[in-house]
């Protein structure tokens, strides 16, 4: 290989019926930039129904407020310690509760639900203006199919908007997320497998290219393989379980294309999180867990029984209350307390798989995570009381060097989140001084 030879950051392997744009090559490096603005990825993770007080609070730190310990909620994220910013006494002080905190946690606004008016554009939106030209997908924004009687509000199920009146689209459908990054529309032969489409393609490039190159282009196509294959199995069995002639009360028949299992549906949506962001078809993505008052059950998870939002309201055992659903009931206050905290556990367990995929993928100088920023949590504090401060949040990855990790910041008093995200801005090299009420970005990310 030539020594000189460069290709852009917006390289595709493209085909008839296919187009995979690239990880981060050393040979794109001669294209200019800073390495924050032109590599920094920003994500947002969602959870409604807050949490138990307590459960977001790590088990020990130092003098310096570093991490220590976390608590055994949060210890599936112990191996990502160094990689985790706690930030307490946060809030949305214009917008709160099931649905104005989830329509307006990326806004900053408050929510006015006759106009359908969520008080502004959100960051996620304006990140995708200031960087999305330079990407196949200007932002991706992902969510699971809800369950529970609020599944269709249009507040519950909305992170993202456009402007204050335009909510962007979500996807909920694992197969329709990994077209949209890798298929080309109109093009036909969709049958096939992405790579056979592009493979002589990428025989090609890779004998121009320098060895760690080459090498790094046969793991990125592996793991778009292994997305492709997993994707293809969840269809298949929800094929099989839609045209079953024999029901259960245990199993409830899936919508095709959504996987059957909870935890599988979870996980391919983030392995194509993390694809979009290491492929470069998108350096800004959403992904809602659940709408924003989930009554999904989780009686899944050994020792939980049920749904989500009921369990939040922890303080009523009864099951007598209008959050419950008529049949489960607890035994004690500390019983369902336990599920419900077990069932934000389960969460971190699910987060934690998404943080080690992007650990283990070089991008450039440092890996995936490396290069990343991504906010963790939701719109409430204790769901029982719907708490309006001190949100559980986590910051993860290292921002390309701008984010000091691995600790914790406590503020004396009331900090907007309007604050993180204008800090997000400015890193992305957006040339604005105030986002939504706040013109004081968020320094303590690096102090």
């Amino acid at each position: 290989m030539n020594n000189t030879w460069r290709i852009s950051r917006r390289s595709m392997l493209r085909s008839l019926g296919a187009a995979l744009a690239l990880p981060s090559l050393d040979a794109m490096r001669a294209h200019g930039g800073s390495q924050v603005e032109d590599t920094l990825k920003v994500g947002y993770l969602y959870i409604p129904n807050g949490v138990a007080e307590g459960a977001w609070q790590p088990a020990s730190v130092d003098a310096s407020d570093r991490l220590l310990k976390l608590n055994p909620w949060m210890s599936p994220l112990e191996p990502f310690k160094k990689d985790i910013l706690i930030p307490e006494n946060m809030w949305t002080p214009r917008g709160n509760g099931h649905s104005a905190g989830t329509a307006t946690w990326l806004t900053g606004g408050s929510y006015d639900d006759i106009r359908i008016d969520a008080g502004g554009t959100s960051v996620d939106q304006l990140a995708a203006r200031k960087v999305g030209h330079g990407t196949m997908l200007p932002s991706l924004e992902l969510s699971l199919e809800g369950e529970g009687f609020f599944s269709n509000s249009l507040p519950r199920n909305t992170l993202s908007w456009a402007n204050e009146q335009l909510p962007a689209s979500r996807e909920t459908r694992p197969r329709m997320v990994f077209d949209r990054m890798f298929r080309r529309a109109g093009e036909g032969r969709v049958d096939r497998s992405v790579l056979d489409l592009v493979m002589d393609q990428s025989r090609s490039l890779k004998r121009r290219l320098g060895r760690q190159d080459a090498l790094k282009i046969d793991e990125y196509l592996d793991a778009v393989r292994a997305v492709e294959r997993r994707i293809e199995f969840a269809e298949k069995q929800a094929s099989r379980y839609t045209h079953a002639t024999r029901s259960s009360d245990l199993f409830q028949r899936p919508v095709a294309g959504i996987p059957a299992d909870h935890a599988v549906y979870v996980q391919t949506m983030m392995d194509l999180m993390v694809l979009a962001f290491w492929s470069g078809a998108t350096r800004v993505c959403t992904f809602m867990l659940d709408h924003g008052q989930s009554n999904r059950y989780f009686n899944f998870i050994d020792g939980v029984q049920g749904t989500w939002h009921a369990l939040s309201h922890w303080k009523d055992f009864s099951g007598k209350t209008e959050d419950d659903d008529g049949v489960t009931s607890w035994a004690s206050r500390k019983t369902k307390l336990d599920m419900y905290n077990t069932v934000t556990r389960w969460h971190h367990q699910q987060v934690a798989y998404l943080l080690e995929r992007m650990q283990t993928l070089n991008d450039g100088e440092g890996s995936l995570l490396d290069h990343s920023m991504l906010l963790y949590g939701s719109s409430l504090a204790d769901g029982h009381e719907h708490e309006s401060e001190n949100l559980p949040l986590m910051v993860l990855g290292q921002g390309c060097g701008t984010i000091n990790s691995g600790r914790r910041i406590r503020y004396r008093k009331k900090r907007s989140l309007s604050a993180y995200h204008l800090a997000t801005l400015q890193r992305l090299g957006a040339v604005t001084e105030t986002f939504a009420e706040t013109s004081d970005p968020m320094g303590e990310l690096q102090d």
